[in-house]
């Protein structure tokens, strides 16, 4: 088997179309409790012995009976497929509706059914292969189909659209094992591939096939056998020159052909005819895979079978430059809501687009949605899980309610247009039990919160200026759209985001050259670290000088950048690092590296940690929609007393180490005191102390 193939079934994750689509029935009668969409009528039959239960139960056929059947109190009386299913008591079930009227997959709505044919030559896979689910034709060998495929079927899987390729080595070793390589062969090759491409369709799945396809008449025969049946169905030319695909030789088949080894070989000595009229062309030698990708998603984008909203654009919310001045001239004359440091923050969150798809500070429905669920539901489920909103008081909701727009005015200035906002009322402990789990008025956070408005208001933003601080520090406040292009200008094939809150130490270094080098052995060429502190609101004894002992030498400036997240710090744990991971997936990143008690704090009345220290990175290795980002869990590093260095700590020799926190840091930085060699850059730590002292001077 294909290494890639192994590789991609290692990454395969859980769920999809078998997580909560059990439906016990009754016979004859429709589903007890709707599915969460409309309903799926082709599964898998089973008879319940228990005389309490509904006589049958109903799984889609693209979930696995086996799973089902491994219940003590179900056993397998038949599968059906058909206009009609019966039970053993000859009891019909209800008819099958048409392939266009049943559920999409996963957890996105709507049918999705369809076949990308893909045609050319394979490329090496990626590192990590991506998952394609489409019908790629036409190409050599080499072109780049089955690296592509892969990659959009690791993109549609971990946005919950169930999807499957196809390709050599899932089909010639088994359905067509028995088929070889003569114009007879080749042409029942892909007219079985067809007819198993429709079935995935047929079941609400994306299918991706990728395989060479030479000749146009089978090309549109698989074309045909779709049409029949109403399916979708999109041929990709991947267009790359003979060169090329003889220098992505990976399998040496080239190299046997032109010593006559192989017979038949496409591009060689077989013809490949092109094809007249495909609905999309990806010229793999001038476009990066995910070029590529992006252009596929377009094209299903297009054509309704995926959602917009899983295209993972940056929804930047400025105003367009060629309206500004009529916006500014309307901001003059709306009546204004006064702002604080915090809401500009988080209006220079929504701004940049780390939050996107939101369009501006929550209203309820995707208040409820964010608090209640972690996901904003409406268009696919997007995981977004901590409430963005803007808080008033009572006196401010009753002069502005009704009003079409405000103006929302920091320090004198007006700052954004929130058009048709809506009030609605601040559930105060409610939102502090759930997003925090707890609600003791000492927590810094919970604190603004009580204290704060009792209504929320949202609306769509229209911010009419980007948000400078003035601080020194503007040029490290990098958008994700710049993010994204400064990946792209290094030629990044790997990114891997690292947030701090504390003084980068020699151990953070440790940690992070560890991952690159990991990384690389993993096949890589040019990873890139995204070193990315938070540098919104933190409580009063966190660290800003993180800030100003970045760029200290201690890490490879041709594989870093810094940049500040302009997120304020909620302290909320588990909930709140899937926003720190999510925003940074973004914004590009790929990979996380997530430590110990990320966004934790002890509690204010214990003192003891708010949160268990291990659950931030166990609940990031299973949030939904988080799966195209993977998860880097902390090394524990420590300071090697025997070799006055940072280094990985090994319990079997705990007393070589120390354990240097970050408040035992700022409070030796405080006093004047030096860190033992090896812990920190000594310019570094002459930073810190000056930080520390000139605070004890502004007291």
């Amino acid at each position: 088997m294909h290494i890639s193939r192994l590789r991609r079934r290692s990454r395969r994750k859980p769920g999809g179309w078998s997580s909560g689509m059990l439906r016990v029935l009754e016979a004859g009668r429709p589903f007890l409790n709707p599915p969460p969409s409309p309903s799926i009528t082709k599964f898998w039959r089973f008879q319940l012995p228990h005389p309490g239960l509904s006589e049958a139960v109903r799984v889609p056929v693209f979930s696995s009976p086996t799973a089902v059947l491994h219940s003590k109190n179900v056993r397998r009386e038949k599968a059906s497929y058909g206009s009609q299913q019966v039970d053993q008591c000859g009891v019909p079930g209800p008819p099958c509706q048409p392939h266009q009227e049943r559920a999409g997959g996963g957890h996105q709505g709507g049918f999705r059914g369809c076949t990308i044919w893909l045609t050319g030559k394979s490329l090496p896979s990626p590192p990590i292969g991506h998952l394609l689910i489409m019908w790629f034709h036409k190409g050599l060998s080499g072109a780049g189909k089955t690296t592509i495929s892969f990659a959009l079927e690791e993109f549609l899987v971990s946005h919950a659209i169930p999807c499957y390729s196809l390709d050599g080595d899932n089909i010639r070793q088994g359905l067509n094992k028995n088929l070889g390589f003569s114009s007879v062969d080749r042409e029942e090759n892909i007219r079985r591939i067809a007819e198993v491409a429709k079935l995935f369709a047929d079941a609400g799945m994306v299918c991706v096939t990728s395989f060479i396809s030479p000749f146009s008449k089978d090309r549109e025969e698989a074309r045909k056998i779709h049409a029949g049946v109403g399916l979708p169905f999109f041929e990709v030319f991947i267009n790359a020159s003979l060169e090329l695909c003889e220098s992505r030789d990976v399998k040496g088949l080239y190299k046997k052909a032109r010593a006559g080894e192989i017979k038949g070989f496409t591009g060689i000595d077989a013809d490949y005819e092109r094809p007249e009229a495909p609905d999309l062309v990806l010229k793999t030698g001038e476009l990066t895979v995910n070029e590529c990708l992006h252009q596929v998603l377009e094209l299903l984008r297009e054509q309704n079978i995926v959602p917009g909203e899983i295209m993972e654009e940056v929804n930047e919310l400025f105003v367009k430059e060629n309206k500004l001045n009529l916006a500014v001239a309307d901001a003059n004359t709306l009546p204004t809501i006064s702002i604080t440091k915090l809401d500009l923050q988080w209006v220079q969150v929504l701004s940049e687009g780390w939050a996107s798809p939101l369009k501006g500070f929550m209203r309820e429905r995707e208040f409820l949605q964010v608090l209640h669920f972690g996901n904003l539901l409406d268009g696919g489920a997007i995981n977004l899980s901590v409430p963005i909103v803007l808080p008033v008081v009572s006196e401010i909701k009753q002069q502005l309610d009704g009003c079409a727009a405000v103006a929302l005015e920091y320090q004198g200035s007006r700052v954004a247009i929130l058009r048709n906002p809506e009030f609605y009322p601040h559930c105060k402990e409610e939102r502090c039990a759930r997003q925090w789990g707890t609600t003791c008025p000492q927590h810094p956070h919970i604190k603004m919160i009580l204290e704060g408005g009792e209504w929320l208001v949202g609306g769509d933003l229209e911010v009419l200026e980007r948000i400078k601080w003035n601080d020194g520090l503007d040029q490290y406040r990098l958008t994700p759209q710049e993010l994204k292009q400064k990946f792209k200008d290094m030629k990044a094939d790997a990114v891997f985001a690292f947030q701090l809150r504390n003084p980068v130490h020699n151990g953070h270094a440790l940690l992070m050259q560890d991952t690159k080098r990991r990384l690389l052995e993993r096949g890589y060429k040019n990873p890139v670290l995204l070193l990315h502190p938070l540098g919104g609101w933190t409580k009063d004894d966190d660290d800003e000088a993180a800030l100003a002992v970045l760029e200290e030498g201690v890490l490879d400036p041709s594989s870093t950048i810094v940049a500040i997240f302009p997120s304020p710090m909620m302290y909320a744990g588990p909930t709140e690092v899937q926003w720190h991971c999510r925003a940074r997936m973004v914004a590009g990143a790929n990979f996380y590296i997530v430590g110990r008690d990320p966004a934790g704090m002890p509690h204010p009345e214990t003192k003891q940690d708010l949160y268990d220290p291990t659950h931030g990175s166990k609940v990031l290795t299973m949030a939904p929609g988080l799966t195209s980002v993977e998860i880097i869990p902390f090394r524990v590093a420590a300071y090697n007393k025997t070799k006055q260095a940072m280094d990985f700590y090994d319990k079997e020799r705990h007393a070589d180490f120390e354990f240097i926190s970050g408040t035992k840091m700022r409070n030796m930085a405080r006093s004047g005191d030096n860190p033992p060699n090896g812990f920190m850059a000594p310019k570094a730590w002459k930073v810190l102390v000056e930080y520390y002292t000139s605070l004890q001077k502004d007291k």
